[in-house]
């Protein structure tokens, strides 16, 4: 909860470091003007020609101001901030970006005063378990303040992103109306705007660039708002609105595609059939990024198909597909011609896609390095995966039924193919109800560059399904192997060894979450005592109480939060670290229809994190502050 929530996510990709020799000579050269022109670019003239110097603060600064433009990886910046008071002005004078982690954590004003030249916002609110509906709907992580303050004092802003908040139509009408230079709006898992809102942005945003709606709760206000875009040629490049489950009026949408030249990605939502999808693609040959709809469902005026595979053959530039709501399996060869190219395929967005079509597409996909897929592919579709795709560096497997009871179609089988094919792998996200340390271990030595390994295992305490043996193993080899490890999932049945695993060789475990894991408070004190990085943690339905809470008592200043929901945490163990640390917001949150006045024993819900302005004002009758 440290002051770095206001720059940084490791989700979000950041601009690379300015590196080799090409960029020396340019830092070089870069450098040495500015102290040639801070020096003699001072007050000239007066009387007899004399010459005054500025003050030498003054030509730090403007040394600094040229030399800190170079420096674009956000913690880096926060460390350069961190070295004196000159740096400190000069690095918020040349910030064009800011990420606040927690929206919390910092108030708006504060932002703006710290930062005036700010042209990018990045925002995150609620907590991730929100998506478990482990959180109520009405907690907070309210835009609106945001968008008032930045509203007067970032006029030049282009680009928002928005995560987990909640953004009202008069949030967005206040984006249309207060930044003319508005280019990029992005809003993951966002909700309280719909088409209204939506309509604003579009007639009155003349720069639009990119709209990107991913996950988000969109109402339908009965509004159609694709027919607002401007009747002019568009800016436009993306356009992703897969989430709104509402039709769209298809020959706006078709018009807007042709008015807009440099459209590169498009992601449509189920509404958009197949054929439509056809008009659309011979429109737009350029796209590189494609969303496909509904991929069934023709609305056919002629008696005849369209020559999909012919569409698809033409769009010589798409690397990246998904989509997919719905397969007919008869159209599905239609995309055989753009797999030889593509980096990124996801079919999580609702196709039940069976093992035998999966393998009829990946067997196509060479140059693949991010994957998304149902668990309905298999073992062997993954295994036809592990064949093809050697390039391969992200892959999500995800439940069609994500139910306890469910019988999961992937296993230690599908996990093994996955680690001895892919070599390169960095990050994996695998849903499954049958593993075993064996497999896991042997991703640990076949993929030693993970940086993300989450494994769901289904169910609650589910051992080693061949030795009955706990996963601790398993999992320990992943923190011993993977020396690169950042973020980390754990699931199965893991006693406090586990745990000690990960304490000891976790030094760079940024992100913790754990379900249904452990035997005692030393499992949690072994990893706050042993995981010095460590940013975010997640628990729940774990046996942890105020012993192992007090263990991070050095710690929680430097973390972004932590969440323990339905543990062995009392009321008054979280009283004595509010009390102990008053720089520490510590929520307790009650169910939504519960009382206000949480039970003296266990807590339902601890959220802590940092911040910088104190608790917030808006906290719900079901949130109590410490």
């Amino acid at each position: 909860m440290s002051g770095s929530e206001m720059s940084e996510d490791e989700e979000r990709p950041c601009p690379s470091d300015l590196t080799g020799g090409a960029t020396a000579k340019a830092r070089n050269c870069c450098f040495n003007a500015a102290v040639s022109g801070g020096v003699s670019g001072g007050v000239s003239g007066g009387v007899g020609g004399f010459h005054f110097s500025p003050h030498p603060d003054q030509v730090l600064e403007n040394v600094l101001e040229n030399v800190l433009c170079f420096l674009t990886d956000r913690r880096d910046r926060n460390a350069a901030s961190l070295v004196s008071k000159s740096w400190h002005r000069a690095e918020a004078l040349t910030r064009s970006e800011v990420f606040i982690g927690n929206c919390y954590a910092v108030s708006p004003g504060r932002v703006t005063a710290r930062f005036e030249r700010v042209t990018s916002v990045a925002i995150k609110g609620k907590p991730r378990f929100a998506d478990f509906s482990l959180l109520p709907p009405d907690w907070g992580a309210h835009f609106t303040p945001w968008a008032s303050v930045m509203g007067d004092s970032y006029r030049g802003l282009e680009k928002l992103y928005l995560k987990r908040m909640s953004i009202s139509d008069d949030d967005l009408a206040l984006l249309a109306r207060c930044f003319p230079s508005f280019k990029e709006l992005v809003l993951v898992c966002c909700e309280g705007f719909g088409t209204s809102g939506l309509a604003i942005l579009a007639r009155d945003c003349r720069k639009i660039r990119a709209l990107d709606l991913i996950e988000s709760d969109v109402s339908d206000d009965e509004v159609d708002w694709i027919s607002y875009f401007p009747e002019n040629e568009t800016c436009l490049e993306s356009l992703a609105f897969d989430c709104v489950e509402c039709p769209i009026d298809f020959e706006a949408l078709e018009k807007l595609v042709i008015r807009s030249p440099s459209l590169k990605r498009l992601r449509l939502n189920r509404f958009v059939s197949i054929t439509q999808l056809y008009r659309l693609m011979i429109r737009a040959p350029q796209l590189t990024s494609l969303g496909t709809g509904s991929f069934g469902n023709p609305t056919l005026t002629d008696e005849q198909d369209p020559d999909y595979a012919s569409a698809f053959a033409a769009c010589k530039s798409i690397v990246c597909l998904s989509g997919f709501r719905e397969i007919a399996p008869e159209y599905l060869p239609a995309i055989y011609s753009v797999c030889c190219n593509l980096t990124s395929l996801n079919f999580s967005y609702g196709a039940n896609i069976n093992t035998e079509q999966f393998k009829s597409v990946i067997s196509r996909c060479h140059k693949l390095q991010v994957l998304w897929v149902f668990d309905s592919v298999c073992d062997e579709g993954l295994e036809a995966a592990a064949e093809t795709c050697k390039d391969l560096r992200e892959i999500r497997v995800f439940p069609i039924e994500a139910r306890e009871d469910a019988e999961a179609p992937v296993s230690d089988v599908g996990l093994l193919a996955i680690s001895e094919g892919c070599r390169k792998l960095k990050s994996i996200l695998y849903f499954c109800q049958r593993m075993t340390n064996a497999a896991v271990i042997a991703m640990s030595k076949n993929c030693p560059d993970l940086v993300v390994f989450r494994l769901c295992i289904m169910g609650r305490h589910l051992p080693d399904h061949v030795t009955g043996e706990p996963m601790d193993e398993g999992f320990g080899a992943i923190v011993k192997n993977c020396k690169k490890l950042t973020r980390l999932a754990v699931s199965g049945l893991l006693t406090d060894k586990a745990f000690s695993y990960i304490g000891q060789y976790g030094k760079l475990v940024r992100t913790l979450s754990v379900a249904f894991a452990g035997d005692s408070d030393m499992a949690l004190k072994y990893v706050l005592e042993g995981c010095p990085k460590l940013q975010k943690l997640e628990i729940r339905d774990c046996p942890f109480g105020d012993l192992s809470l007090r263990s991070g008592l050095h710690h929680y200043y430097n973390m972004r939060f932590l969440w323990l929901s339905s543990c062995r945490v009392t009321l008054q163990g979280c009283q004595e670290i509010a009390c102990q640390l008053p720089r520490l917001v510590v929520e307790v949150i009650s169910g939504e229809d519960e009382e206000r006045s949480v039970s003296p024993e266990h807590v339902n819900t601890l959220y802590m994190y940092r911040s910088l302005d104190g608790p917030r004002a808006d906290a719900p009758s079901f949130v109590q502050i410490l």
